[in-house]
């Protein structure tokens, strides 16, 4: 009996022990499980509440109009408002500035170009690194820029211009859309590569350049095609030449600068998203394939292209690869042509 006794007792306890084991490792699997299941549930639950996507140049330009363009897209991809919020100022570096100190939680988005990459080398005094505060999302679109002169200017072609150029050293003046910007750089390049000396006059942002050029306050100045070409069509500026390495669908009469007497010229204006850095890769991988989804379109793709504009179309590793590149690309252009923040 006695012994019958304690070999239930045993029994009791070992089954006792099995079951406190058992309950022990189901607890623990089960964290386990929530733990492993957080980020994809966090990656489901983006977006919950509005987007931001600041743009540090003003509005009406380029940079903005694809802003606004890829926000509404996505908004109705995602299921949540994204609000686009101009913040121009300082060759781009305010607006980019209050998104590198953002969140890095998906809900605060820079639209940047490469005046970005630009910026890296000619600013090296900024708040933030490019690529130290900022992962690349996705490129949107590229185009090409057009050199344009006021009507008033005694030039309709690129060989005439440049013997204006260079009969007049400093008083012909070209505008930009501010330091660093494609359209600065552009001007820069044509300077530095046709052995030319035009002054530079920047602006807070395109608008005012373009409205001073067609004005005559300004003699000329470089600008995207998908913004100047309707300008010289209508006969507010002459076109005197393309940036491209091809001539623009856009304007094909004209011919490149590089054809017209500038061997080897190109310079193009492209824009992409970026996030603050240390933002979710399930996050960074969403928005860029929603945007994916947006630029492989067939009716994006012919609108774009009636305007100038290609898209873009890269994963977030090659867009990394892509602004990197694109860094050292301008580091060597800032170099030749001499450029200085306050030009």
């Amino acid at each position: 009996m006695v012994r019958s006794y304690h070999a239930n007792l045993s029994q009791k306890k070992e089954c006792l022990v099995t079951e406190f084991v058992r309950r022990v490792v189901c607890v623990a699997l089960a964290g386990l499980a929530l733990c492993m299941g957080a980020p994809a549930a966090q990656a489901e639950e983006y977006p919950s509440r509005p987007i931001r996507i600041i743009v540090p140049f003003a509005t009406g330009g380029p940079a903005d109009i694809y802003a606004r363009f890829i926000g509404q897209r996505l908004q109705e991809a995602l299921g949540q408002p994204l609000v686009v919020d101009n913040r121009p100022g300082a060759g781009s570096i305010i607006g980019t500035d209050a998104v590198a100190k953002a969140a890095p939680d998906g809900y605060t988005l820079l639209l940047m170009s490469n005046t970005h990459t630009v910026n890296e080398t000619l600013i090296p005094a900024k708040p933030y690194a490019l690529l130290r505060d900022f992962v690349p999302i996705t490129p949107i679109n590229y185009s090409d820029l057009v050199l344009v002169v006021n009507p008033k200017v005694a030039a309709n072609s690129l060989e005439e211009l440049l013997k204006l150029a260079r009969a007049q050293p400093g008083k012909l003046s070209y505008a930009s859309s501010g330091p660093g910007t494609p359209y600065h750089m552009a001007g820069e390049l044509f300077k530095a590569m046709a052995g030319v000396d035009i002054l530079h006059v920047p602006y807070r942002g395109s608008s005012g350049a373009r409205t001073d050029v067609i004005g005559g306050q300004v003699d000329m100045m470089f600008d995207a095609v998908t913004t100047m070409a309707e300008q010289a069509k209508a006969g507010k500026v002459r076109a005197i030449g393309t940036s491209g390495r091809a001539r623009s669908a856009v304007l094909p009469s004209t011919p490149t600068i590089a054809e017209a007497g500038v061997p080897g010229f190109e310079a193009v204006i492209w824009f992409g998203l970026m996030a603050p850095r240390g933002t979710a890769a399930a996050i960074v991988n969403r928005l860029n394939a929603e945007v994916q989804k947006v630029t492989r379109r067939n009716e994006v793709r012919d609108e774009w292209g009636r305007q100038g504009a290609t898209p873009m179309v890269m994963s977030a590793e090659e867009f990394e690869r892509f602004v990197a590149d694109d860094i050292i690309k301008w580091a060597r252009i800032v170099k030749i042509s001499g450029a200085k923040p306050e030009q």
